[in-house]
């Protein structure tokens, strides 16, 4: 398969993000479960409160979208909420989602799962259904709370948010998209099985082959369709599982700490699932320029890539104050214990 590209130009006509408030510090899993220890991987991590879920998280982040699109939510013509922690096990979150912010009823809707690529498999749907002409605009959305089994490694970096991606016409975008490409196996590193409440994971399989042997190739792969090499880029963001992981793919690609850096957020709100790379996404257009290419990678397990190549045009800066920005969530912060982490997220059985 070569490069996907649409049939007519689009891009993204606007973006939004959300991430809850409190804040469970790394230090604090350790002490309960391993006494305390070094080199954590992350320093905190986003918490869902009591009255929070991959819905509500999804819609202010598709608010936060439709505020910087400048579009009637009437306008979209498909909703599509990509994640692994859907409220229901039987029943749509793109629905509630179309509704709460007016886009319904004469709307396409669809729920995605695709583990933490579940948001970029949505995105891919929304350029497709906009450049075939089907809709004016789509809007993909990318929300996961956390989810990770007391005591395990995950438990320290599942975190929560959501990212919110409106695709348009080419002219009206704030950033234009290149090409994509998708890269997928049957790599089992991750997975829960029905009536299971936490996911398992391989350990070090979940790296190799499992995220190293897909977002690798899918970026290799959309680079040389489109002739371009890491210099070309303002801004690399790959799926943040931890810090190690992107950090590291991204040297082997061949791009510079500075270009990876700007995006990567897992160190303070943790791994946000189907919303990790796209939330990295936000935070890179909230300080892009006219010109500036960005090339986002996702990976989810199970497995699978989705490469993206951006370019963002002269309409970004106009649109980056319409909303909040991701890091005014990130910063706005509330720190709380592992007692009232176990409480919020369902942990103790009553």
């Amino acid at each position: 398969m070569s490069t996907m590209k649409t049939v007519a130009p689009v891009g993204l006509v606007g973006y939004g993000a959300y991430v809850p408030r409190y804040r469970l510090a790394a230090s604090e899993v350790a002490a309960v479960w391993q006494g305390g220890r070094d080199h954590l991987p992350v320093r905190e991590k986003s918490v869902p409160g009591p009255d929070e879920d991959a819905v509500t998280m999804a819609v202010e982040a598709a608010l936060n979208a439709v505020s910087r699109a400048q579009v009637d939510p009437a306008e979209l013509g498909a909703v599509y909420v990509g994640s692994e922690s859907h409220p229901y096990a039987v029943k749509p979150s793109s629905t509630m989602v179309a509704e709460a912010i007016g886009a319904g009823p004469s709307v396409l809707a669809a729920s995605f799962e695709f583990a933490c690529k579940a948001g970029t498999e949505a995105l891919q749907a929304a350029l497709g259904l906009v450049g075939a002409g089907m809709v004016p605009y789509a809007l993909a959305i990318g929300s996961d709370t956390a989810q990770g089994r007391p005591s395990d490694e995950l438990e320290y970096t599942a975190g929560a948010g959501a990212a919110a991606l409106i695709v348009g016409p080419a002219e009206g975008a704030l950033a234009v998209v290149e090409g994509s490409r998708s890269y997928v196996t049957d790599t089992p590193d991750f997975f829960r099985r029905a009536g299971q409440k936490y996911p398992r994971h391989g350990g070090r399989f979940t790296g190799e082959p499992g995220y190293f042997g897909h977002v690798l190739p899918a970026a290799e792969a959309l680079l040389a369709d489109l002739g371009h090499g890491p210099e070309d880029y303002a801004a690399v963001i790959l799926h943040q599982p931890n810090a190690k992981f992107p950090a590291k793919a991204a040297a082997d690609l061949g791009f510079r700490p500075e270009q990876w850096e700007i995006g990567l957020l897992v160190g303070q709100i943790g791994n946000a699932y189907a919303g990790s790379s796209l939330i990295g996404l936000t935070a890179v257009l909230d300080q892009a320029g006219p010109g500036d290419r960005i090339l986002l990678v996702s990976f989810g397990s199970g497995a699978g890539s989705d490469a993206f190549s951006l370019v963002v045009t002269d309409k970004v800066s106009a649109r980056q104050g319409l909303a909040p920005k991701t890091m005014d969530y990130v910063k706005r912060r509330r720190p709380i214990d592992y007692a009232l982490y176990a409480r919020y997220r369902g942990k103790l059985a009553v």
